[in-house]
């Protein structure tokens, strides 16, 4: 993603400050055992010539740990079954420069033109504080190939240098004689060493100008290859986080108000503590933008949840007790109007002049369009481990963010950052959620009441279901100028919805937090970056504070955003009695790679081909985290309902590291974005969340799930996101077919005929 940005400032901001070299690490950066040598801050050979990655992100389903370490086994010549993965720690080396550096907001021309925008600079003190400072180490954005992709093919290509150099000078044979093969340095005349018989001296040896391969020697990358996951997921020895099992280990069961923001009062405690199993009951601090709550240890989780459940609570109101979708709903709407006629919110692109546009306009097209709260709902319940010890806290959670779990636990605990280890465990899903850190909070403060035990903290559907930090509501007014031929010369959006990032850093990072109106480029990401060729624009946003919890999910602001965008850019098709896809197109004649990217989804979709009787096609392209994916959605009415039939996806990823990670990745985000589109929804009322567990917040099944379709254009660009950019074309793909088949235009989600 950073190297897709070409000359960009945002290049400038990273790597000029962290370059892939100062990314490589020190050789005693590791801990080292059982005849281990370090080679660099990534890399340790082991005794037997095995490969040790240093893994600094998380594994929740979407293939990274195979991803990264295939980038590793390339520049090193060794199989991918050679390559074991340790977790990383806590140094700054681990940091996730790509995902805070790409985060700054760019149109597409302004990214190959180099220029700033007014949300960049606004944007840059994020950048110089969590990229430069802190090194955060996150798992998200859909950034970990791209953070990775120079740093560890570099540490790799280094390791494998100083390997070789350490068996010319034992040899006394010349470098370029040498080759590598399976883990095994060799000489036609007869020598060969394994890596394991090499790295001690290797590990002495500078090497500079490290000269990474050329594609065309790549063997593994670009290449499918099994996922080094499946092997314990299939066999259940993998580790989720729910699985950990300690000696003595207690489980809690947490109890929140079911009132957004309420806390308990008076507490009977009686009929809990006379159940069996039953050990204590915690009250639990607000922790991390968590709320007050209350939680019941017990000798295991059902004792825990049996206990949790008898307390009897006086819960006490909090100003989000007022809260009401209808009302909030209504409010985004009124402000985002008023902004859209007054020219207010904040400008995050103009182009042209869009007074100049409505006054040679012969027509003008209005329509609003509407999104909900929508909650994670990640198949493992929200959890934690945490055991106190003799000053020490040790940490086993599934999470995206280690790093500021690390600083939360040492301040509930009152010890020092260092005297805490994360173990980070298999991830049942995080789509964001597990970016938040309260449960990690919570877990803390009911061990320090267990004598030294660890306790598993666990939250019941329920309670996830209820005080989630939800993807916010937003609203768009969306308008457009028509000249005479009916071509589209002015376009303005304005939308309105709560702001994300700064909430975020006040939970996770409350020592960097910014100002409380710093523009939040998540809000209007989707919409401000465009790759139309529109010649007057103005993409404004109104932040706007609720009083809900909010918070990131897959994909962020482009879930909903590209639903506004991508469904009106077919009616104004419709209205210039165009073609959707040609319509795109003609306003798409510099942007060849976009082009390119609808063009084949089109193709292999049987685009212009009749549909089956009763079905009919809808298509969306849209930009996301470095990479352009296009979707064409067959659809069909079943019972007066939708039935989508197949999706034929085309992406331009860049340099494509797994296909078949990418196929998967498409697949799942295709199947996460279905759900939301048909059934995801968040209501509130009096404060209290009325949704509660699947049966009515409901997931797309197998039954359901359409055939899925991955066709990727090649490239020879850095590595763009994988994981999120399949979900925002989903949802306008959808009605828009659902518009061809129907007549009907939907502009609110979820989907509703």
């Amino acid at each position: 993603m950073l190297s897709a940005l070409g000359t960009a400032g945002a290049l400038v901001v990273g790597w000029g400050v962290l370059p892939p070299r100062s990314r490589v690490g020190r050789v005693d950066t590791l801990p080292l055992a059982d005849g281990e040598v370090g080679l660099n801050g990534w890399i340790k050979i082991a005794a037997d010539g095995g490969v040790v990655l240093a893994m600094n992100r998380s594994e929740m389903g979407q293939g990274v740990h195979t991803a990264l370490a295939m980038l590793v086994a390339e520049e090193l010549d060794v199989p991918l079954a050679s390559v074991r993965l340790i977790d990383a720690g806590s140094d700054k080396l681990y940091g996730n420069v790509a995902m805070f550096v790409d985060g700054l907001p760019f149109h597409p021309s302004e990214r190959e033109a180099g220029a700033e925008t007014r949300s960049v600079r606004a944007g840059q003190w994020i950048v110089g504080k969590l990229a430069r400072e802190l090194g955060i180490s996150v798992t998200g954005g859909s950034s970990s190939v791209a953070d990775a992709w120079d740093v560890l093919r570099l540490a790799a290509a280094t390791a494998r240098a100083q390997l070789v150099g350490a068996a010319s000078l034992h040899w006394r044979l010349p470098v370029d004689e040498l080759t590598v093969d399976a883990g095994v340095v060799s000489h036609a005349s007869g020598p060969k060493a394994h890596f394991g018989e090499l790295a001690r001296m290797a590990s002495a040896i500078p090497v500079s100008n490290i000269t990474l391969k050329e594609p065309t020697d790549w063997k593994l990358i670009g290449r499918a290859a099994p996922r080094i996951d499946v092997g314990a997921k299939v066999n259940g020895s993998a580790r989720f986080g729910i699985d950990v099992r300690l000696p003595d280990q207690l489980f809690a069961v947490v109890r929140h108000c079911p009132m957004l923001g309420g806390s308990p009062g008076r507490i009977d405690v009686d009929a809990a503590m006379k159940l069996p199993g039953v050990e204590r009951v915690v009250r639990l601090g607000p922790y991390a933008g968590s709320t007050a709550a209350v939680a019941v240890v017990g000798r295991s989780s059902w004792h825990a949840r049996q206990g949790a459940q008898a307390l009897v609570i006086e819960w006490r109101g909090a100003p989000a007790g007022n809260a009401d979708t209808r009302r909030i709903e209504q409010a985004l709407e009124r402000s985002a109007r008023d902004a859209a006629h007054s020219g207010g919110g904040f400008t995050f692109y103009r182009r042209g002049s869009i007074d100049d546009a409505r006054r040679v306009q012969a027509r003008h097209v209005e329509a609003v369009y509407r999104a909900p709260y929508l909650a994670h709902a990640a198949m493992e319940p929200i959890n934690c481990t945490a055991r106190v010890q003799d000053g020490k806290v040790d940490l086993w959670v599934p999470t995206q963010v280690p790093s500021l779990c690390r600083t939360l636990a040492a301040r509930v605990a009152g010890v020092a950052i260092d005297a805490v280890t994360v173990h980070v465990t298999y991830l049942g899903g995080g789509f964001g959620r597990r970016l938040e850190v309260d449960f990690v909070g919570q877990a803390v403060r009911v061990a320090l009441e267990t004598g030294g035990r660890a306790v598993q903290l666990l939250w019941p559907r329920e309670e996830d279901m209820g005080h989630d930090f939800y993807r916010p509501a937003a609203v768009a007014v969306m308008q457009a100028s028509l000249d005479a031929q009916g071509s589209v010369t002015g376009l303005q959006i304005t939308s309105a919805g709560d702001a994300i990032t700064p909430r975020w850093i006040e939970r996770g990072l409350p020592a960097l937090a910014g100002p409380a109106d710093l523009p939040d480029k998540t809000a209007s990401e989707g919409l401000f970056d465009l790759p139309y060729a529109f010649a007057h624009q103005r993409i404004a946003h109104v932040a706007t504070q609720s009083g809900v919890p909010v918070g990131f999910w897959r994909s962020v602001g482009h879930s909903h955003n590209a639903f506004f965008s991508e469904s009106f850019i077919d009616e104004l098709a419709h209205d210039a009695r165009q073609d959707p896809l040609a319509f795109r197109l003609a306003l798409l004649t510099d942007m060849p790679r976009h082009a390119a990217v609808l063009k084949l989804a089109a193709a292999k979709a049987g685009w212009g081909t009749p549909a089956l009787a009763g079905r009919a096609r809808g298509v969306a392209l849209h930009e996301s985290f470095g990479s352009i994916v296009a979707e064409v959605v067959e659809v069909s009415l079943v019972d007066g309902k939708p039935k989508v039939h197949r999706v034929v996806c085309a992406a331009d990823i860049g340099t494509v590291v797994n296909p078949g990670i990418v196929a998967q990745q498409m697949e799942s985000a295709v199947v996460f974005a279905l759900s939301a589109a048909l059934h995801g929804r968040i209501d509130i009322e009096d404060g209290v969340v009325k949704q509660t567990n699947f049966p009515n917040h409901p997931l797309v099944r197998l039954a359901d799930a359409p055939r899925v379709e991955t066709h990727l254009v090649a490239s020879t660009r850095a590595p763009g996101g994988v994981g999120e950019p399949g979900t925002p074309p989903l949802a306008p793909a959808l009605a828009n077919a659902l518009f061809a088949l129907t007549g009907k235009r939907l502009r609110e989600l979820p989907l509703r005929l």
